[in-house]
């Protein structure tokens, strides 16, 4: 599944949220979602996780 990490990096800015938070949050490994900053795909259900711990619809996150 391919993100849009843009939006993602702007979600975490808004709530002034780091990468080791969303890790907390999300209970996704801080490697994971380095991963995927770098703009690796992720499974739906770590996109989901991830759009959950910053407050956010799935659907904001995803490419089309």
């Amino acid at each position: 599944m391919k993100k849009n990490v843009t939006k993602m990096l702007i979600a975490l800015g808004e709530q002034e949220m780091s990468i080791q938070e969303l890790s907390k949050r999300s209970g996704i490994s801080r490697t994971t979602i380095s991963a995927i900053k770098a703009g690796k795909t992720c499974r739906p259900d770590i996109a989901g996780k991830i759009a959950k711990a910053i407050n956010r619809p799935l659907t904001d996150l995803i490419e089309a």
